[in-house]
């Protein structure tokens, strides 16, 4: 288990670096589950597939670039992996790190694979957070080359 969800870290920052989340939908079983709050229930690899490189792929998410595991916990007997993962957006240089947590839980299946994944976060802080991120961003922008 512990390896499959190093394969799965891996495969969320080759992803979140290339555009390219083929690794990381591969992380889950063909018929696996897929529940954010946010968005919705997805059924199938597939579908996990086209509903991650649409949304990440699109502004602001495309620039988040890394999705640091703070903590986790593993429940060998009964296949479940507990984690808080930092959703981190592009670092702009002015010393501050634009992220917010959300909780991940991960069933497993077997054989390197996946066949559930829950996220869930405080939508308020994590629009609070990327309005920062935003704003900050237009201003070193605008401001003249020295």
């Amino acid at each position: 288990m512990e390896q499959a969800f190093d394969k799965f870290q891996a495969a969320a920052l080759t992803g979140a670096q290339t555009k390219d989340w083929t690794d990381w939908a591969n992380c889950f079983t063909e018929d696996a589950t897929y529940f954010e709050h946010h968005y919705g229930k997805f059924w199938g690899r597939e579908n996990i597939k086209v509903w991650i490189t649409k949304t990440m792929n699109s502004w602001p998410a495309s620039s988040m670039t890394a999705f640091p595991v703070t903590w986790y916990s593993i429940d060998e007997n009964k296949g479940w992996v507990f984690c808080e993962v930092m959703n981190r957006m592009e670092d702009l240089g002015d010393g501050k790190i634009y992220q917010e947590p959300n909780i991940t839980i991960l069933h497993y299946a077997g054989n390197g694979l996946f066949s559930y994944e829950e996220d869930a976060y405080n939508p308020h802080n994590m629009g609070v957070t990327i309005g920062a991120w935003i704003e900050k961003k237009k201003e070193l922008e605008a401001k003249p080359a020295e």
